[in-house]
């Protein structure tokens, strides 16, 4: 009796999960266009938090950005984030992706200010060593100077 209980109970957790809480609407954004703009979004939020003033003195809307850069509304992108939410597994895939693509960009932006911060040491040096060589110059002329008095 215990164990038919136990295989009852097991089988509605089953059918239960397997059921859509929230139904696929009609105009659902493709989920490769929804990676890009949570991507976008990710962005332009961490631009936003960093520079608030300049956001708002530009008065850019960052959420308007996203709506016309897509060609989507807030109603299409609230019911596909709410229906993608609704499948775990697919909105884990999701951030998973965003969360690759945040990373390839951090790798590219960091390896280029490697490139420009050496760049810049370099010419910081050449600069030292071209002053250094006409400061012995000019001390090399002042020695031939008093050693000819």
């Amino acid at each position: 009796m215990k164990k038919a209980i136990v295989v009852l109970l097991g089988l509605m957790v089953l059918v239960s999960c397997a059921e859509k809480v929230v139904e696929e609407p009609e105009n659902l954004i493709p989920q490769d266009q929804m990676i890009e703009i949570l991507y976008d979004l990710s962005i332009l939020n961490a631009a936003k938090s960093g520079a608030k003033r300049q956001f708002d003195d530009a008065q850019i809307d960052v959420m308007g950005f996203i709506y016309t850069k897509y060609n989507i509304d807030s109603t299409q992108f609230a019911e596909s984030d709410l229906y993608y939410a609704s499948l775990p597994t697919e909105y884990q895939k999701i951030y998973q992706n965003v969360e690759a693509m945040l990373e390839r960009k951090k790798d590219t932006l960091e390896a280029i200010s490697k490139r420009l911060n050496d760049s810049i040491r370099e010419a910081n040096l050449e600069r030292r060593d071209s002053l250094q060589l006409v400061k012995e110059k000019r001390v090399g002329k002042k020695k031939v100077a008093t050693d000819s008095l």
